[in-house]
């Protein structure tokens, strides 16, 4: 079922009805690998790299039978510290052969503070000065810079999170925060207990924040990748569109 809005265009005044249907649940499933000991983030960045380079020989051997992959459009997307992995991999602390058309940084984390990043110390507080050459989409979380309690630090510390992050992008970026959600909050229900009580965590429904991040994420790639921009104007033309709250919503086209 899809989600709907009446815009009026002023300059027909024709009632017009704007549906989205990326909220959605969609016709394939994913597993998500999550790993209990961080390494290096050097050594991520050259994982990430290794994996990419895999993708022309490897990926095709995995692939449902009739199903061709078009590497021209690839897409890196990273959640967490896997964010400064994929925005340090694309500003070429990393080697690939192929190319990226996207970014995608999930409640990015670039250290504990602003004198304390991780290496590569990729932040500079300095606005749209990431060297990156694609569209990037920037998804934060509300509560990621708030303390679970007393004996945790936030997850997604204030100056080195998702907001520094959009700050540094150069258009075309695109900026959306789930306002009432945690860090952690778009993992799956069983994610192991002793990760997931780390992080201060939302009081709603986790499923409306997968739906949420997902269909933001398919929107954009959508518009980015296949020239099919609807479903992503919908989305910042009404946010309340979406499952869950998204304030801020803020785009940079130029």
């Amino acid at each position: 079922m899809a989600t709907s809005v009446e815009i009026m265009n002023p300059s027909t005044e024709v009632l017009e009805t704007a549906v989205t249907s990326v909220f959605q649940p969609g016709k394939l499933a994913i597993e998500f690998h999550i790993s209990m000991m961080a390494k290096g983030d050097t050594e991520d960045i050259a994982a990430a790299a290794e994996v990419t380079d895999w993708l022309t020989k490897g990926l095709p051997s995995v692939l449902p039978k009739g199903v061709e992959p078009n590497l021209s459009k690839l897409a890196l997307a990273g959640h967490s510290r896997g964010g400064h992995t994929a925005f340090s991999l694309v500003l070429e602390h990393g080697k690939t052969n192929l190319k990226f058309s996207a970014l995608i940084g999930l409640d990015p984390v670039a250290g504990t503070s602003k004198f304390l990043q991780i290496s590569p110390k990729i932040l500079t507080y300095e606005p749209s000065s990431f060297d990156i050459p694609m569209p990037i989409l920037v998804i934060g979380t509300g509560l990621g810079e708030e303390k679970k309690n007393i004996l945790f630090p936030p997850c997604a510390p204030k100056d080195v999170n998702h907001k520094e992050f959009y700050h540094e992008c150069k258009p075309p970026c695109y900026y959306f925060v789930t306002k009432d959600y945690g860090h952690l909050d778009m993992l799956d229900d069983d994610a192991p207990k002793f990760m997931t009580c780390m992080c201060k965590d939302g009081n709603n429904c986790k499923d409306m924040m997968r739906k949420t991040v997902a269909g933001i994420m398919v929107a954009f790639l959508k518009a980015v990748l296949n020239e099919e921009d609807g479903d992503l104007r919908v989305i910042l033309k009404d946010p309340k569109l979406a499952p869950t709250t998204l304030d801020p919503v803020e785009h940079r086209l130029a």
